[in-house]
């Protein structure tokens, strides 16, 4: 594996203690991710999609296993060098937008900007050029409550690239959305990848982001396979 990848895992494992025993989810799991390459993990619910995620993203630990973010080992940084690489590396979607109700889509998507101590004006612009590639730039001012669920995934997509992150991950951005709506985000999701040269990993029980993505692999039996398996 080499510099090319910008999230590698290795054997990875994970396991949860249960009402009747202890449950492996993740048995020895390898992954490498391209940097540039959008990614479509699909799975059934409950096989532990959303932990991997977890994991890749440095919110959660493996039992066993490890994980490189841009060539970094993880188990090796002090917890203040790893929150700031993944704040500075990583965005996440999530099936629930958690946009911030006081305030507007604009606010929404400069947030990350400021808190990271991006001057207004920097964060402002970025904001906005963000909201007119997901087709929202008749929306900026409108409180997540005056949108629609499809709106507010787009606005929490904008939001993840506010930073200009390397790598975003997306936990069932769909989960909440109509079919119809569910394109439109795979569409967006894919322009932005081309257009911002960004690298995403989208996992879903959906299998109709594939046709978007440039690999598709299933989590089956804690580990990945190819689609064709």
């Amino acid at each position: 594996m080499g510099e090319e990848y910008v999230l590698e895992a290795i054997g990875l494992t994970k396991s949860f203690e249960g009402s009747k025993g202890r449950i492996e989810v993740l048995k020895g799991l390898d992954l490498a991710v391209q940097r540039g390459e959008v990614l479509s993990i699909v799975g059934a619910s409950g096989v532990g999609k959303s932990t991997l995620l977890q994991i890749l993203g440095s919110l959660d630990k493996p039992d066993s296993g490890s994980m490189k973010i841009n060539g970094r080992a993880v188990d090796t940084l002090t917890q203040v060098a790893l929150n700031e690489l993944r704040n500075r590396f990583i965005g996440f979607v999530f099936q629930f937008h958690f946009l911030l109700p006081e305030f507007n889509a604009l606010e929404n998507v400069m947030m990350p900007s400021l808190i990271g101590g991006k001057p207004w004006g920097e964060s402002k612009d970025r904001a906005e050029l963000l909201l007119g590639r997901v087709g929202l730039e008749d929306r900026m001012l409108h409180k997540p409550g005056e949108l629609s669920g499809g709106e507010q995934q787009r606005v929490a997509v904008a939001r993840a690239l506010a930073n200009e992150p390397e790598v975003v991950l997306a936990d069932e951005p769909t989960g909440n959305l109509d079919d119809v709506s569910s394109g439109e985000l795979y569409e967006i999701v894919a322009e932005l990848a081309a257009r911002e040269s960004k690298t995403f990993v989208v996992v879903t029980h959906k299998r109709e982001f594939s046709p978007f993505a440039d690999r598709v692999l299933v989590l089956e039996g804690g580990k990945l396979h190819p689609i064709d398996q």
